[in-house]
């Protein structure tokens, strides 16, 4: 009988014992083969953001409906539904439902995301190797695409597919306006924004900053001094380390370079993605469960969404000129700034605004004073950076773009204001 008893509970212990878990390295993973898609498919940064947190948000939903400690962002975000659990969820590991149903929206969200599928069979192979059962691999997948199915029905409800019935944006022609800049004069990026749903703003305008500084050919008249402030920061007197961090923040999607006779087109890391992958540093850093490390990345993804919303929402309202346009006009007309102008309004300064909301969300999470070394782009030749906290990177972000010559000096002080008031909401709301 003692016998039949122990058999009895041995094998009660084998059909209870739970898969092993994961660790937030595979989010980062998620996160950086989502980043890889983007360079090659070109995304914009607003649209990046877009991205990132509905994968993340899918992500999230799992570990939320598992675990009491988390609670789903339903009643939180706008218009955000009541997931359903599936209802003969049982046997599988919310870790690895959790990935597979960020990389699951990835995949049906991004233009290349079938990129992806490489990566999941890399991830399932690798938990097949450490314990996982087919059965376990199984029923996690079933969960994940479920929960995958319904987050994308929520993005689809966001407004951002009925842009393309929006009239083709065309500069106004006004003075002082914005214009497309050499040397590939792209046509404006994302000129409607601001009408897809935010997450936790209760509008885009909700953080409508001050107006810009009035254009202006005086030349005693304050853009005028902006104008010549940019003029002599690009014109030889950077110092090698204002260079180096204007290139470590460039974070332009697309640039093109000349080459000889032809323009060679350069790709880069979108300012969100760079964001996203500080991110996973302070959580590995920090040793943060897979369940924390998740909902910092939904937050800060969340933070970013509705900071280029934000952001956006102003950059075609006050249609600003970009410095490279008018030095050219009232200075120098063979001027270049140190950076390539990207191709949208001048006023605010996206990474300022994007940078603070993501100092503020972050620091919520790690402190005031965490110190980490960003190594982020090092696999596209940039060297590593330390900082001693989330607000000192975020400030460097947003003097790149002086030091670059992209953005005048008020459109980076007034972003980081609004990101920092943005950045403050989604903690209020989110917390």
């Amino acid at each position: 009988m003692k016998k039949l008893l122990f058999f009895f509970l041995i094998l009660s212990s084998c059909q209870t014992k739970k898969a092993p878990e994961l660790s937030s390295r595979e989010i980062t993973k998620v996160v950086d083969e989502m980043t890889e898609v983007m360079i090659h498919d070109v995304t914009n940064p607003p649209l990046a953001a877009r991205f990132f947190a509905y994968a993340c948000l899918a992500g999230y939903e799992v570990v939320a409906q598992n675990d009491k400690a988390y609670r789903s962002m339903h009643g939180v975000l706008n218009e955000y539904p009541a997931i359903e659990k599936p209802k003969d969820a049982d046997g599988f590991s919310t870790d690895l439902s959790a990935v597979l149903a960020m990389m699951k929206t990835a995949q049906k969200m991004q233009p290349s995301g079938k990129r992806l599928e490489t990566l999941e069979k890399q991830l399932l192979d690798s938990c097949r190797a450490v314990g996982f059962s087919d059965e376990v691999i199984e029923r996690s997948t079933a969960y994940a695409q479920q929960i995958s199915q319904q987050i994308l029905k929520y993005a689809k409800a966001d407004r951002y597919t009925k842009i393309s019935n929006y009239p083709r944006y065309t500069p106004s022609g006004k003075e002082g306006s914005w214009y497309p800049t050499p040397p590939g004069y792209f046509a404006p990026v994302e000129p409607y924004f601001n009408t897809v749903r935010p997450f936790t703003l209760d509008s885009a305008a909700q953080y409508k900053p001050v107006s810009p500084v009035p254009f202006s050919k005086d030349k005693k008249s304050a853009f005028y001094r902006l104008l010549v402030q940019n003029h002599q920061a690009g014109s030889g007197t950077l110092t090698d380390e204002q260079r180096q961090i204007a290139a470590f923040w460039d974070c332009n999607p697309f640039a093109l370079e000349n080459n000889g006779h032809m323009l060679v087109g350069l790709k880069k890391i979108s300012p969100g993605a760079h964001w996203m992958g500080i991110t996973g540093i302070a959580c590995a850093q920090a040793k943060k469960s897979f369940a924390e490390s998740l909902k910092i990345h939904t937050a800060v993804a969340i933070g970013l969404m509705d900071g280029f919303l934000a952001c956006w929402d102003e950059k075609y309202r006050s249609d600003r000129i970009r410095p490279e346009t008018a030095v050219r006009q009232l200075i120098d007309p063979t001027w270049k700034p140190f950076l390539q102008t990207p191709p949208f309004p001048e006023y605010l300064s996206g990474h300022s605004t994007i940078s603070a909301a993501s100092e503020v969300i972050l620091t919520q999470f790690f402190g005031d004073n965490f110190e980490y070394t960003d190594t982020v782009e090092e696999r596209y030749g940039l060297k590593a950076r330390s900082f001693k906290s989330f607000r000192e990177a975020a400030i460097e972000a947003g003097l790149s773009r002086f030091y670059g010559g992209i953005h005048f000096m008020d459109a980076i002080d007034q972003g980081r204001a609004q990101g920092l008031d943005v950045g403050k909401w989604v903690v209020q709301k989110i917390r």
